[in-house]
């Protein structure tokens, strides 16, 4: 994002630092885990890292238990959409809760509550009272909870690194959340295999110990002060005029909704090339999401070294993402296929992060909230509005059809939400020579004829 250009990355908003508030020296590259020299978020990083494995471990114990108890794919579908129904409903009033109150004692109770909600269901388990709708009701609680929590992370992140920090620590997120993702899953399932799913749940719910204590653990006087929005009327829909006034921030959430709804539905996707395309069953199919974690992992990983947010990298990333799920689609051998999810992991973290980061870098303080709710209600949002749609194409033309007609509207949403964004900042597209190699880039207009003329 660009003041001029619309395309290059915008100026950070102003906030309202204390005297004592550190930060780290601001380079044209940041170092890799530049953010974790400030105490607290490394407190705030340390206590997701065990979290964030606690989450994993509960959400495949959470599957497997509801598919003991009835045998039903269904209803572990019921499940997903429990969680994430609470977000698509009320994810806009969260933001607004968010901007109206300090952040750390909002996390504080969401934490705590999740923490509850996985020690109930441990209890439940390992007594043997346990029943399906006792895991509907925790999913939907887990789900109300996150409605909060997740607006409050999003945007606690700048309060605790201050704009110089924050696609560094943006990106750690990021990374830290794909490492549990190959951590979480291994564990839940030596755990069910070894001693049954309650000791999951059991170990989730304790898990949230660690970044309650690193919240206890903060300095309040460190921390970036942000003015909060005063509780007034209106404020949801002035959240929505702010980002739809805003071309840096509508175009991008524009964007990620349709690579979210139509080409991030990889459950549908690799469960049909495992079992119907290459006939290879259960063991592939977590081979193909092991890989995609590996590269998604290395995403975040390469955007913190970035270090910055340009909306060129992200409409970017987006085609590039786009196109490697085309190419996937038509990759006719198993190890191939498999190959490729390592960049598209890599592309699919690098569409989120820039996003995400490009998103608050460009949002007023006292509106990120609300913003920030709007953007996670688009992109968790989609999944299940995209899914019954990609899974009908699948069904009924193939799964490399639906792959391919996934990644195509991907890139096809890139490349037009990218000239949106070029024509806006006052960006023309120009075709040239230089050193005798053809170059496409997107220059101000005033350039256009100097570059013909060079030409």
């Amino acid at each position: 994002m660009s003041t001029g250009s619309g395309a290059d990355s915008a100026p950070a908003p102003t906030t309202h630092d204390t005297a004592s508030a550190p930060e780290a020296p601001r380079t044209g590259r940041a170092s890799m885990f530049s953010s974790l020299r400030i105490r607290n978020y490394r407190l705030f990083f340390l206590g997701q890292v065990v979290s964030n494995i606690g989450t994993w471990m509960q959400r495949i114990a959470q599957d497997w238990l509801v598919l003991s108890l009835t045998g039903s794919a269904t209803a572990v579908g019921v499940t997903t959409a429990l969680q994430f129904l609470p977000m698509l409903l009320f994810g806009l009033y969260g933001g607004v809760l968010v901007d109206r109150l300090p952040k750390r004692p909002l996390l504080l109770v969401t934490q705590s509550a999740m923490a509850v909600t996985g020690l109930a269901l441990a209890a439940l388990t390992l007594t043997g009272h346990v029943a399906v709708w006792h895991v509907y009701v925790a999913a939907f609680a887990v789900g109300l909870a996150t409605v909060v929590d997740n607006p409050a992370r999003q945007s606690f992140v700048s309060e605790m690194v201050g704009p110089g920090q924050l696609p560094n620590a943006v990106s750690l997120n990021s990374a830290n959340f794909q490492s549990a993702r190959l951590v979480g899953p291994a564990v839940a399932g030596l755990l069910i295999t070894g001693v049954g799913t309650g000791w999951a749940f059991l170990l989730n719910g304790l898990s949230f110990v660690a970044p309650i204590a690193g919240l206890l653990l903060m300095r309040a006087r460190d921390l970036h002060v942000v003015e909060r929005a005063p509780r007034g009327k209106g404020q949801l829909r002035e959240g929505l005029r702010y980002v739809a006034g805003r071309p840096e921030l509508i175009w991008p959430i524009v964007l990620v909704g349709f690579v979210g709804t139509f080409a991030f539905n990889f459950p549908v996707y690799l469960t049909a090339f495992a079992d119907d395309v290459f006939h290879a069953g259960a063991g592939t199919y977590s081979l193909f999401n092991t890989l995609m974690a590996v590269g998604s992992l290395t995403g975040a990983l390469l955007a913190a070294r970035r270090g910055t947010a340009r909306l060129r990298v992200l409409s970017t990333a987006a085609l590039v993402f786009g196109t490697v799920e085309i190419v996937a689609a038509a990759t006719p051998q198993l190890w191939m296929f498999a190959a490729l999810m390592i960049p598209l992991g890599i592309f699919g973290m690098t569409v989120n992060v820039t996003a995400n980061t490009g998103i608050q870098m460009a949002t007023d303080p006292a509106m990120r909230g609300r913003v920030m709710a709007f953007y996670m209600m688009v992109f968790l949002g989609g999944s299940p509005v995209g899914a019954p749609i990609v899974g009908w194409i699948t069904d009924t033309y193939g799964a490399r059809a639906g792959l391919a007609a996934g990644g195509a509207i991907a890139a096809l949403a890139a490349a037009t939400i990218g000239l949106i964004l070029a024509r806006t900042g006052g960006l023309r597209l120009a075709v040239g020579w230089n050193h005798g190699h053809p170059t496409v880039r997107f220059v101000p207009r005033e350039r256009r004829k100097e570059l013909a003329t060079a030409a």
